[in-house]
């Protein structure tokens, strides 16, 4: 695949943009969750009178689902999304809205979508019409903590899961109606492609820089030389719930 100190410069010299991954095919293969998010999100905008999909990234799966035109929002909390999302976006009639909160009118929306997203159940119950769906796939705590073992990183000790979640909705009125928690296997086959990961999911590692980590680094690649792919869990567990009729 190449030495260290070229695999590394070209994953550090990739330009971000948006929320693309297109640069790790190949080089970065995951394991998808059982469950087809993008087709159950798909089904529930057929009949939808007005959508949210929260933290869209840049619009990228957003646009693959052609949400309604005039009737959906996209609520971006990552400035350097937000341009991205709205070129992408707006000339399929979708508004896009820079902002970590959800600023929209009790009961707004009758289908909200949030893959990956920030969660504020309690937002999201405010946002949510009578009778109004939601549904999420959302990373959980376990995720990708191999990685930051095999580099001497912190790991997090706030417990995010699928328990956790389906308590904060139903403490907000919300009924969840399917459920889903699954930790498929990520493989990396080159350095490179745990560096522009790490790049692209900044809070994976903190305090992460090419520099700082140099040593696990080169521990790394000699271990994916040596072994193969380093294999990774991650942490995905999916919820759909129901805002109550009024009445």
């Amino acid at each position: 695949m190449g030495d260290y100190d070229s695999l590394v410069a070209a994953a550090v010299a990739v330009p971000l943009h948006g929320w693309d991954f297109g640069w790790l095919d190949g080089r970065a293969v995951t394991a998808e969750p059982s469950w087809r998010y993008p087709e159950l999100a798909a089904e529930l905008l057929r009949d939808a009178d007005s959508v949210l999909d929260i933290d869209t990234g840049g619009g990228e799966l957003l646009t693959e689902l052609a949400p309604p035109a005039g009737r959906t929002w996209a609520a971006e909390s990552w400035p350097p999304n937000v341009p991205v999302a709205t070129e992408r976006l707006k000339p399929l009639g979708v508004e896009v809205v820079g902002t970590e909160g959800l600023p929209f009118a009790d009961g707004k929306f009758t289908v909200i979508l949030n893959r990956h997203g920030r969660f504020d159940a309690a937002g999201i119950a405010r946002v949510l019409a009578p009778g109004g769906t939601v549904l999420t796939q959302q990373v959980g705590s376990d995720d990708c903590v191999d990685l930051n073992r095999a580099l001497g990183a912190p790991v997090t000790d706030k417990r995010w899961d699928l328990g956790v979640a389906t308590e904060a909705l139903t403490d907000n009125g919300l009924r969840v109606i399917d459920t889903a928690e699954e930790w498929p296997l990520l493989r990396f086959h080159d350095i490179g492609a745990v560096v522009y990961q790490l790049r692209m999911v900044p809070w994976q590692v903190p305090d992460f820089t090419v520099e700082r980590y140099d040593s696990a680094l080169r521990r790394l690649h000699a271990r994916i030389e040596a072994e193969g792919p380093l294999a990774v869990r991650t942490h995905r567990f999916l919820l759909t719930a129901k805002a109550p009729h009024q009445g």
